[in-house]
């Protein structure tokens, strides 16, 4: 324990130390009122400190689709829902296809295809669960 700024340092096997903050050392805002919240930090002696990585949030186990043929499914048959059918998405689909005679699907498809089209590719396959090809 380090008696100048009451920080505890724990060893733990070889090469690993837990730093303990205590309460008032720490503050968090949380709905507008400050609280003190203790912290821990795990230090690895002899390690160099991990780079932080950027995570895209895309699973493998996700199925290959194309965002172009999406798009260009979406502007040409979004009236009957193949772009959705397309993406996996049965059941909105179906209601494409159960509201076609009143071809506000078809407009909606037209739309969704231009943005399909017009998305970045990440955004695309967050949204849609989708892996690009």
């Amino acid at each position: 324990m380090d008696e100048n700024n009451n920080v505890q340092y724990e060893q733990h096997k070889s090469d690993v130390i837990i730093q303990h903050t205590p309460p008032s050392q720490t503050y968090s805002q949380q709905e507008g009122n400050q609280q003190q919240i203790p912290t821990q930090q795990v230090i690895v002696q002899g390690q160099p400190m991990p780079q932080q990585v950027y995570v895209t949030g895309v699973s493998p186990a996700w199925p290959v689709k194309s965002k172009v043929v999406a798009g260009i499914l979406g502007i040409f048959l979004g009236g009957l829902g193949i772009h959705k059918f397309y993406l996996g998405k049965i059941g909105q689909g179906i209601v494409y296809i159960l509201f076609c005679w009143t071809f506000i699907p078809a407009v909606i498809g037209l739309i969704e295809g231009i943005v399909y089209l017009c998305s970045n590719d990440e955004n695309f396959q967050l949204k849609h669960h989708v892996r690009l090809e």
